[in-house]
């Protein structure tokens, strides 16, 4: 090991390979080596990095995987040049706020097989992040801040202990890969589709029932899905209740309809109104009539065949959930919606 970075400082390496060495320490000499710009330190048993590793100014890529780390150095924020940064496999419980914030340029994080429980807020500071990767972790839930992320292509969650998702996560207008596999996801969040880019999802071993409005629309490549708890086609006789709406909905329908035409004065006022706005943004649309509705729906479901409908390779059917603004709707005959019914179980 001492003859590599003998030689290394003397040749002024940009490039170090110190992996598979039984090193607990990493020999401060290392820090000499100024030009530096990766430096591979995987495979050791390595508790803590030197003081001086800030030195090494034109460092762009550290791998510390499968070490003996407890948690992520203090010293790490201080490499400003860092853009790959490997510390899979270690005992990290915890991404410090302080350390995760300053890595601005890091465009690789990967933290698999660790011990996290949360991410920090502060990781909306990672403005160049292209690839994130918690897989076999501890987490249970991702911070909304994910959705400053605009540069994110993929993200591998899977093996958590995720429930849900945030909405800021379709922020991520250039992901084409989300991995969230073996989670306890019950929904994806609705707006989907606005994941132009999004090629691969791999959601095998969740809870779903279906997936989320307009998910046939994107233009997949793969699809997982198995180990889910997803809707059939199960025809049940069902009872349509008379329907009365609230003034409050009838009012939201009508400034959403009016909203729609550029021309109209509720269009040109509304944006005075911010809280209305805010209001009103979660709204939806109607599958058959597309008229728009605030909070009364009908959910209903259709049935996608990923081959046929989004041209994928494997025959799979799945379920896709559709609002519709009213029975009257459900009614129209010529559609393929289906109404979900819960089933109450009885005891005998």
């Amino acid at each position: 090991m001492a003859e590599s970075v003998v030689r290394a400082l003397y040749g002024k390496a940009t490039s170090l390979n110190l992996n598979s060495k039984k090193m607990t320490d990493v020999p401060k000499c290392v820090c000499a080596i100024e030009k530096l710009s990766v430096l591979l330190l995987n495979n050791n048993s390595i508790r803590s990095l030197p003081a001086e590793l800030p030195a090494l100014r034109h460092l762009a890529e550290l791998n510390l995987g499968n070490n003996a780390l407890k948690e992520i150095p203090a010293v790490l924020g201080h490499l400003e040049s860092l853009k790959k940064l490997y510390l899979f496999r270690n005992q990290i419980t915890a991404v410090p706020p302080e350390v995760i914030g300053r890595l601005q340029n890091l465009v690789v994080l990967n933290l698999n097989h660790n011990q996290i429980q949360r991410l920090p807020p502060e990781i909306k500071s990672l403005s160049n992040l292209q690839h994130l990767s918690v897989l076999d972790n501890n987490l249970e839930e991702v911070p909304a801040e994910i959705g400053h992320l605009t540069k994110l292509s993929e993200i591998n969650l899977t093996s958590n202990k995720l429930s849900w998702l945030p909405q800021q996560l379709y922020q991520c207008k250039d992901l084409t890969k989300l991995h969230v596999a073996r989670n306890q996801l019950s929904s994806l969040p609705e707006g989907i589709r606005t994941l132009a880019k999004l090629q691969v999802v791999d959601v095998a071993g969740n809870r779903l029932t279906m997936f989320p409005v307009e998910f046939h629309l994107l233009l997949l490549r793969e699809l997982y899905c198995e180990g889910n708890m997803l809707v059939h086609c199960q025809p049940l006789p069902s009872v349509q209740d008379a329907e009365v709406l609230t003034l409050k909905e009838l009012v939201a329908r009508f400034v959403l309809l009016e909203d729609r035409n550029r021309s109209s004065l509720v269009h040109r006022l509304l944006p005075h109104y911010p809280r209305l706005t805010a209001l009103l943004a979660r709204g939806s649309c109607c599958a058959i009539c597309l008229g728009p509705f605030l909070t009364t729906w009908l959910e209903c479901v259709h049935f996608i065949n990923l081959k046929k409908d989004m041209k994928m390779k494997t025959s799979l059917t799945i379920p896709v959930r559709a609002l519709l603004c009213s029975y009257k709707c459900f009614s129209t005959p010529g559609h393929a919606y289906y109404g979900v019914a819960t089933r109450e179980i009885h005891d005998h």
